[in-house]
């Protein structure tokens, strides 16, 4: 069994993921200030016409661009397949059956004879319900594992798993945002993937943490069930992961270009979902029961310090046994009488050595 201290180190876990979620924050704002879109929403979303074509002979580009602009296409996106030259894809507003006829036809004349591989329209309306769609999707999922985690385990263990669910959201986010990776219909299947993936492998993390915590030893603190915990089940963690990593690596050099932003997305998710359920998730599940045990330590300790007036504050007054009525407990050696003190114990004791 390893024996990292990972809790020890949540400072550095916990900033690694800051610094990833502020990048990506950062560069879907700065693609919002340059007018290209916090993502690069692809036709699923945006709406519009997309043609993908495959021409006899490999294609220069440029030329593309050139009868694209002449049919009045300026905004249109033109990508070229990097492994097939002769394949080009163009995505472009939407467009009526005879404007698209034309695109094709002087795409015919000036580059030669091509193969229509694909043709979409999408409306705008269709886009946006597709996008609340998929948000609400997203949503319903996280809703529904963190009812199920704290039925399950605890409310503390379902907040957790949220938290490092939306972390692993926001990462791929963010890297999709950074690379302009186009976001189109398969990656919110890619991220409810990988919702589904994270939390599996942080309910083994949280499922070994509660048997621990049933042989709890005193003067264990959580920090330490945890760290024994994670110890426990890490290696098996990263191998479970690096086999579902293999895979989706494989689908995404050699699966083709209609599955390669699946496989891209998926493939981050994989890789945060891991890291979140090692480094994210369980600390936050210790700092959290931490911070309540150190509340109800204070609430159980009697109060030394009281104020006084004036905001100051002043010892307390000792807490003396006393017996009903106010009188002091069999036993005590101060006596009261007429409901005034008497002599303190020095004095008394004087006089007795005086008698003597």
């Amino acid at each position: 069994m390893y024996r990292i201290d990972f809790i020890g180190r949540a400072r550095l876990w916990m900033s690694i993921s800051l610094a990833l979620v502020v990048v990506g924050i950062a560069s879907m704002v700065v693609g919002m200030a340059t007018g290209r879109g916090a993502l690069n929403f692809g036709i699923d979303f945006t709406g519009g016409t997309i043609l993908d074509l495959k021409f006899e002979q490999p294609v220069d580009l440029g030329r593309v661009r050139n009868v694209v602009l002449g049919q009045g296409l300026g905004e249109a996106v033109i990508q070229q397949d990097q492994t097939d030259p002769r394949v080009v894809l163009i995505r472009t507003r939407s467009l009526t059956p005879e404007a698209r006829d034309a695109l094709l036809g002087a795409l015919e004349k000036d580059l030669g004879r091509h193969t229509v591989l694909r043709v979409e329209d999408v409306h705008g309306v269709i886009a946006r319900n597709l996008i609340m769609q998929a948000v609400l999707a997203v949503l319903i999922a996280l809703v529904g594992i963190l009812i199920y985690l704290a039925f399950r385990f605890e409310h503390r263990f379902g907040v957790a798993a949220v938290l490092a669910l939306f972390h692993d959201a926001i990462i791929v986010l963010g890297a999709f945002a950074l690379f302009r990776v186009e976001v189109g219909a398969p990656f919110v299947a890619a991220v409810l993937t990988i919702v589904g993936y994270s939390v599996m492998d942080t309910v083994v993390v949280f499922d070994r943490i509660r048997e621990n915590l049933k042989l709890k030893q005193r003067g264990q603190s959580f920090a330490d069930v945890a760290n024994l915990s994670i110890n426990q089940v890490v290696g098996r963690s990263i191998k479970t992961s690096l086999t579902v990593f293999f895979a989706v690596m494989a689908v995404l050099l050699f699966g083709g270009k209609t599955t390669r932003d699946f496989a891209l997305a998926l493939a981050i998710g994989v890789i945060s979902g891991t890291y979140s359920s090692i480094f994210i998730a369980s600390p936050i599940w210790v700092w959290w029961r931490e911070r309540e045990e150190r509340a109800r330590r204070r609430a159980a300790e009697p109060t030394r310090l009281r104020p006084a007036e004036g905001g100051r504050l002043r010892p307390a007054p000792a807490t003396r046994p006393a017996s009903a009525g106010g009188w002091p407990a069999e036993g005590t050696r101060q006596a009261v009488a007429g409901g005034r003190p008497a002599a303190g114990k020095k004095r008394g004791g004087k006089r007795k050595r005086k008698k003597r």
